[in-house]
């Protein structure tokens, strides 16, 4: 299924800091289930996204390499946390602290992934906008997205080893 091009609007869709966004998805990354709060701020209908890939929302300024990071840790079945900049339907956009984790049956097996994401703080989105904006212009600097994704991920590598820090005390830290 081919992504219709959405165009960003600039304008974020707001919701409450006490609200809760919920997703559900199998194995591919497919959704399995959303809650109320995930289908008014995407704009899609319920519909249209039991069964969607959940990269129906990507935004295009949110970097892959953030993303690359975040599979490689939930199908080693462990948990992440992330600032993700999501897109709506309508072009709008709006900003989420996701936290992901795998989903196992008794035996352990990964059977799926389950998502949680509330509300950044406006000082933390001030923070990770400048980071994001540099890892994309890095992926968007290489003709290979591949390339791209490998060479801003190496750039984060740096930026946190410069700091000091793991990417969960970078990321608890903004």
């Amino acid at each position: 299924m081919s992504r219709p091009t959405i165009q960003p609007t600039g304008i974020e869709n707001p919701y409450g800091q006490d609200e809760l966004i919920v997703t559900k998805t199998d194995l591919k990354g497919h959704i399995t289930y959303a809650n109320d709060l995930f289908v008014r701020l995407s704009g899609y209908s319920r519909g249209e996204v039991e069964g969607a890939p959940h990269n129906m929302i990507r935004h295009p300024e949110m970097p892959r390499c953030v993303f690359k990071l975040l599979w490689d840790s939930i199908m080693a079945k462990k948990e992440i946390f992330a600032y993700v900049v999501n897109l709506a339907k309508n072009g709008n956009h709006y900003w989420v602290f996701a936290h992901v984790t795998p989903s196992l049956d008794p035996q352990g097996n990964v059977v799926g992934y389950h998502s949680n994401r509330r509300k950044p703080s406006p000082e933390q989105i001030a923070t990770i906008k400048p980071l994001y904006a540099q890892l994309s212009a890095e992926e968007r600097r290489h003709n290979s997205p591949k390339d791209g994704i490998a060479a801003a991920g190496a750039m984060l590598s740096t930026l946190l080893k410069d700091k000091g820090l793991s990417y969960d005390e970078y990321i608890f830290a903004v």
